[in-house]
Parts: C-alpha cells; sequence; structure tokens
C-alpha cells in the first residue's frame, strides 16, 4: 500500500498539469452535467414495512386519485375580539378564501367550515383543509405562495389567520452557514500552516471535490430519483473530510521536507504514509454510510450513498491533486517548523527547539495514565447520563419556534379543537374478505370509542366499491406525546379480535402514525447498524494497525463519544438546559433519525482522527521506539494537525445551530458537542492514557492472525527498505 502511494504521490507531483487538467476537466463536466440534467424534484418517501405504509399504499388502490399520502394544509381562522366566525362578514372572508385555495393546480380539495362543521364550539375558531396531489416536501413554490397570498388577503379583512401543516414543509437552506464554516476553516490552517498558500491547498480541492459530487448528484438526481435533499448530507460530508484529508497529506509533507528530503520525494512519502491512513479512514467514513441502507428507508439508503461516493472522491482528490498542487506551490510551502512572512521568518536554526504542545500533552498523559483514563471516563460518562431518559420523535409543528405561522397555527387549533387535533389518526378497515363490510366498520369504529385519549371517532367513509372504509379518530393529547403512541398501539391491538370476528383488516396511518412506525425502524436498526458498522471497521482497523486491542479501544472509546453526545442533545433539546443560550424555543422528543445519523457521521470522523494519531504511533513503534515513546512521537506529529481538524469540523457543524429548524439546530449541536468529546477527550486523553498502560502489549497480534493478514504497510516500512535500496545504488555509482 505504503509503496504504491509512494508511487502515484511522485508521479503526480511530476505529471501535475496532466493530474490538475484531469480533475479539472471531471469537474467542469460534472457541472455540465448538473446544468443540463432536467430539474429533480423531491425523492418519493416511503418507509417499506410499516404499517402507515402499507395502508397509503392499500388507500391508492381502493381510492384511487385521492392521494392519500398528499400534502395538507390548515389554514386556521380566528375572529376579531367580540366576534365569532359564524358572523356574516367573517363568513363570507372565509367562504372567498377557499375558493381562492381550490384554484390550485395541485389542489384536490378543500373543505368549507361551516359545511364540515369544522367551527369551534365558541364560535371563535375555524379551519378550511387544503389536500394536494403530491408530498410536502414535492409541492410546487407556487403552490405555497398561493396558500401565503390567500392567508394574506384574509387577514386584510380583519381575521387572525395562520397556516400550518406539511404542505410548508421545505428543505432547509444553511448556505450561510456553509460560508461560516470555510471561513472558520480557513482562518484555523492559517494558523497551523503559517502560510497562506498551504492553508488554501486544503480548502481548494475540498471545494472541487465537494463541487464534483454534488454536481454529479445533480446531474443524476432526475434519473435515480433522488431528490433535492440527498446533496446536503453529501456536501456536509464532503467538505469536512476533504479538509481533513488535505490536511493531513499537507501535514505531513511539511514534517517530510523538514527533514531536508526533496520537494518530489516529500510529496511521494507524505501520500505513501498520511495517504495510507487517509485511504483507511475514508474506507470506515464509506463503511459508515453505506451502512445507513440496513435501516431500509430509501431516501436515506440514497443520502448515504451518495455521501459515500462524495467521500471517495475526497480521498482521490487527497491522493492526486494535492501532491500535484504541491508541485505548483514549489518553495512557498515551507518545512515544519518554518513560518511564511505571513506570521513571521523561520526559526533560527542555532536555537533550541522548545517541544510543541502535543509532546508535552503526550508525556504528561504517559506519566499519569490512570489519572487522566479516570477523568476522561468519568468525564464522559457524566455526560451521557441524560441519554438514559433518551425520548425520540419527529418534529411536527408543535416544535417549531413560536414566530412561525405554523407553529402559531398549531396552537390556535389546539385552543379550539384540543391538542390531539393537530395529530389525526386515519384507521383504514380493510373488509374485502368480511361477509359484513357494514357491519366491521361500525364495529371498529365502537372498539376505538372505547379507547383511552380518545376525543372523537368519526363515522366510517367507505369507498365507492363499499369494501373499505376510513375512520379519522383525534386523541386527546397532542401528536408528539407518548400517549398518542400508546392509542396507536392500542388500536393496532384491537386489530387482531376485529379480524377474528369479522375477517376484516384494521391499519392505522396518517401523518402520526407515520412518524410513530418511523421512530420505532429507527429505534430498532441502530443496534444492527451498530454492529454492522462498528464491527467492519474493527476488521478493518485489525488489518491497519496489526493488533487486537488498538482498534477495540477505538470502538469502544467512539461508543463512549457518541453517548455522551447523545446525553448533552437530551439535556438541551428535551430536558432544556441552556435552551436560551441554544436557541431552542420548544423542548420535546429527540428527533427519531438524530442517534443513527450521528453514528453514521460521528463514526466516520472520529475513525479519521484516531487512524492519523495511532498510525504516526504504530510507526514510530515499529521502527524502533518503545511504546510509551512512540505515544509521544504520534503527538509530536499528529497533535496539531488533529486539533485543527476538529476545530474546524466543530465549527462546520457548530454554524447549523443559527438555524431556525429545531432539527437543523438540534444536528448541528449534536454532532459539534460530539466531534469534541471525541477528538479532545477520547483522542487526545483516553486513547494516549490506554496505550501508555498497555505498552507493548498494545501492539500484540496472534501469530496465526499476523500471518493470515494482508500486509497493508500504513506506516511505511517499505518506503524505508526502499530509501535503503536507493541509497545503496547510489554508493555504488
Amino acid at each position: 500500500m505504503a509503496t504504491f502511494l509512494y508511487k502515484l504521490g511522485r508521479m503526480s507531483f511530476r505529471r501535475r498539469h496532466f493530474v490538475a487538467l484531469i480533475w479539472v476537466a471531471l469537474l467542469t463536466l460534472a457541472g455540465v452535467g448538473a446544468a443540463s440534467a432536467p430539474a429533480a424534484g423531491n425523492s418519493s418517501f416511503s418507509i417499506p414495512g410499516t404499517e402507515a405504509q402499507k395502508a397509503f399504499d392499500l388507500l391508492e388502490q381502493r381510492f384511487p386519485g385521492t392521494s392519500a399520502d398528499g400534502a395538507t394544509a390548515r389554514v386556521v381562522f380566528k375572529a376579531p375580539s367580540g366576534e365569532k366566525m359564524t358572523d356574516p362578514g367573517n363568513k363570507a372572508t372565509v367562504q372567498e378564501t377557499v375558493k381562492e385555495l381550490a384554484d390550485g393546480s395541485e389542489v384536490v380539495r378543500v373543505t368549507d367550515p361551516y359545511q364540515a362543521k369544522a367551527v369551534s364550539k365558541d364560535g371563535t375558531i375555524a379551519y378550511a383543509q387544503v389536500s394536494y396531489k403530491v408530498s410536502g416536501m414535492e409541492l410546487e413554490d407556487s403552490s405555497r405562495d398561493a396558500l401565503e397570498d390567500s392567508a394574506q388577503d384574509a387577514r386584510k379583512a380583519g381575521l387572525t389567520v395562520e397556516v400550518g401543516g406539511d404542505a410548508l414543509q421545505t428543505v432547509p437552506h444553511t448556505g450561510t452557514t456553509e460560508i461560516i464554516g470555510i471561513a472558520v476553516a480557513a482562518v484555523v490552517l492559517v494558523i497551523t500552516f503559517g502560510s497562506l498558500i498551504a492553508a488554501g491547498l486544503p480548502l481548494l480541492t475540498a471545494l472541487i471535490g465537494v463541487g464534483i459530487g454534488v454536481s454529479s448528484i445533480t446531474a443524476l438526481a432526475s434519473a435515480l430519483d433522488l431528490g433535492s435533499t440527498t446533496s446536503t448530507l453529501a456536501m456536509m460530508i464532503g467538505l469536512a473530510v476533504g479538509i481533513d484529508y488535505a490536511l493531513f497529506i499537507v501535514s505531513r509533507y511539511r514534517a517530510e521536507l523538514a527533514e531536508g528530503r526533496e520537494r518530489e520525494d516529500a510529496a511521494g512519502r507524505a501520500v505513501g504514509t498520511a495517504g495510507s491512513a487517509v485511504v483507511f479512514a475514508g474506507l470506515t467514513v464509506v463503511i459508515a454510510l453505506v451502512g445507513l441502507s440496513v435501516v431500509n428507508i430509501p431516501m436515506l439508503t440514497k443520502m448515504g450513498v451518495a455521501a459515500a461516493g462524495t467521500v471517495a472522491i475526497a480521498v482521490l482528490i487527497a491522493l492526486t491533486m494535492i501532491p500535484a498542487l504541491l508541485g505548483y506551490a514549489g518553495r512557498k510551502v515551507k518545512p515544519a517548523g518554518e513560518k511564511g512572512r505571513l506570521l513571521g521568518r523561520a526559526k533560527a536554526q542555532d536555537k533550541p527547539v522548545k517541544p510543541n504542545l502535543g509532546t508535552r500533552w503526550a508525556s504528561f498523559v504517559v506519566r499519569r495514565p490512570v489519572a487522566v483514563l479516570l477523568l476522561g471516563v468519568i468525564g464522559l460518562g457524566a455526560a451521557a447520563v441524560p441519554a438514559a431518559s433518551l425520548e425520540l420523535g419527529l418534529p411536527d409543528d408543535g416544535s417549531q419556534p413560536t414566530s412561525t405561522t405554523q407553529r402559531r397555527a398549531y396552537d390556535l387549533l389546539s385552543e379550539g379543537f384540543g391538542p390531539g387535533f393537530n395529530g389525526p389518526l386515519m384507521v383504514v378497515v380493510d373488509a374485502k374478505a368480511s361477509d359484513d363490510p357494514k357491519a366491521a366498520f361500525t364495529a371498529v369504529g365502537d372498539e376505538i370509542k372505547g379507547l383511552e385519549d380518545v376525543v372523537t371517532v368519526t363515522p366510517p367513509a367507505p369507498n365507492k366499491a363499499g369494501d373499505t372504509a376510513t375512520i379519522t379518530v383525534i386523541p386527546d393529547s397532542k401528536p408528539s406525546s407518548v400517549a398518542t403512541e400508546d392509542l396507536v398501539h392500542s388500536i393496532r391491538g384491537k386489530g387482531a379480535g376485529i379480524k377474528a370476528d369479522s375477517d376484516a383488516h384494521v391499519l392505522v396511518t396518517g401523518q402520526t402514525a407515520m412518524n410513530i412506525d418511523v421512530s420505532e425502524k429507527l429505534n430498532d436498526a441502530l443496534i444492527p447498524y451498530l454492529v454492522l458498522v462498528v464491527g467492519l471497521a474493527f476488521l478493518l482497523l485489525i488489518v491497519v494497525f496489526r493488533s487486537i486491542l488498538v482498534p477495540l479501544k477505538a470502538a469502544l472509546g467512539f461508543l463512549l463519544s457518541v453517548m455522551a453526545a447523545l446525553g448533552a442533545v437530551v439535556a438541551v433539546f428535551q430536558w432544556g438546559w441552556l435552551a436560551g443560550l441554544m436557541g431552542v424555543e420548544q423542548t420535546g422528543p429527540v428527533m427519531s433519525m438524530m442517534p443513527i445519523f450521528m453514528v453514521g457521521v460521528v463514526f466516520g470522523l472520529a475513525m479519521d482522527y484516531e487512524v492519523f494519531l495511532v498510525t504516526r504511533m504504530r510507526e514510530a513503534y515499529v521502527h524502533g521506539e518503545k511504546a510509551g515513546q512512540a505515544v509521544v512521537t504520534g503527538f509530536r506529529h499528529g497533535a496539531r494537525v488533529v486539533t485543527a481538524a476538529a476545530v474546524i469540523m466543530m465549527a462546520v457543524f457548530a454554524g447549523f445551530i443559527g438555524s431556525s429548524e429545531s432539527m437543523v439546530k438540534m444536528i448541528g449541536f449534536g454532532l459539534a458537542i460530539a466531534v469534541f468529546f471525541d477528538a479532545f477527550v477520547v483522542r487526545m486523553a483516553i486513547i494516549p492514557a490506554v496505550l501508555a498502560l498497555l505498552g507493548r502489549k498494545a501492539w500484540w497480534l496472534p501469530k496465526w492472525l499476523d500471518r493470515a493478514l494482508p500486509n497493508v504497510d500504513v506506516e511505511g516500512e517499505g518506503l524505508r527498505s526502499a530509501s535503503g535500496d536507493q541509497d545503496k545504488e547510489l554508493v555504488r555509482a
């Protein structure tokens, strides 16, 4: 591995024009493809295997043209103080609004509040429900604009009008936060390298890699039904690892220059050593992202595969374009220890070199491993305590900021009709096999009326064939509550008895039931996903480090950091600690996708830091240093780079905390705090403490396994042998 990558690095350095031309051509080709590709809508959202999805599919068959899983909007009206919605003027305004809403090209139907009895008991609040042909993520902007314009017209007439429902659901735009993250990355890189040129290389290559990846996704979006949300994860992860990988190689190149090597040889060695770490770090990220397919949610699978492709591009760019750009930069990239004009002149050669902070810290940890280990484990354990109270759910309009029209509509409906009105359940009764379908429909309605937490049960609404009916159930509790979840399970529990009595099949669906099913599906998939990702990465790291204990402590350390990060998320977003500081207006269940998303993303980044730090230690150990000294050597060369990489990632993710979307805010905070815990507590403290305690045992590997494993030579031992052979050739000459 190291020898092959060494040759690749030297070739890229020499043939820099050819390499640069290839990547520019690929970027141009991807850009042209994206520009000429047909505009893609949002990918269809389906959850195979869930009862809610089965019910939607059944409704499409038995109620053709009704768009059962289409978007809905509720336009909520409130009369001025002292008036009622039944007053003639207010009624005329509402009916005019209903007429305007019905003209939309994507609208299936609009209910009139006065015909549908959608007026509160006190007469002050009414609502009109708008049903669309497509889902909220597929809805055209023109339909949303028409919805908001109609509401604004009614406001001008003196009514309070708010709009809720998934019709207003849009993809969060976070372009400004990405710019902030890139700006912070640039500052950190300049401080790390002391040179604008050296700092610019990782940024340039990362942006090229992300450009190729995202443009390719856009070009293929229509053909592969990728949708507009697929590129979000690819952009975030691609930018993160692209900067990291280039940073690792440029840093190693400067270290090789400091040892007196020629620039071409230094580029080859940087790719042969740090590049080997980049390859295996990239493989762990790809495994984590592709592993999202075990959840069996098509949209999540596509997002993971697309992001994995972008990571693969980042690896290839780091291995080829970085040495090519180093060739262009020439002497403008200084050896390690020297600074460019930006931050001062080079150090005087006659002055003794003071140990850097990484060396001093590692020496301290090696002297006090037990204290550092206990402090790190206890600290992360304390941070993980709130995770025991983790409640999962999907956000609804009740979790929106109070400044949004969706949240105000939610509150108005709760005031006029009760909190459960915001999350109605749709019960589908399939009585095709029943001898008396009408009796089966009535029996289901009667059974549901007897359950706890039920406020209203509408009469059955059969289809034209009379073999299937829908029943709307209004719970007493809000959609995201445990009581509503229990009600869904209770209705489904009654279905078994009904099927035995009447051969009718009962299914529960609707947005609330779908959210509950998705949360349970994600929760059930978390353990298999962890086993798959951590297991495969464990095997990969055994090959890299040729050790059993090093990969084991890497995996355990990752689990510690993820649990601590989940605990922090629960404390802020569920318990409300520091909620004001984070801009959290409404606490509630943690987004159900958060744990599995955090595991996938953070695991990949954590293994980046693990591979880069520990391969340096392994390299020093293989080259003859004692186990404790190898830890210090690894930190001397790698701590500054890993710190810079972690700070960059934290800045990128923390930028998302400023988003108005609670989901984006939670993801940003969770990933930022997870990187902090993993990079600075686990990799910088716990891992060196464990290695210091284990000593030579850390690198133990059974002889039979050592013979069976392929020798990938990540530490570059083959390069040392090759260098010795070259020296002998020169002596003979």
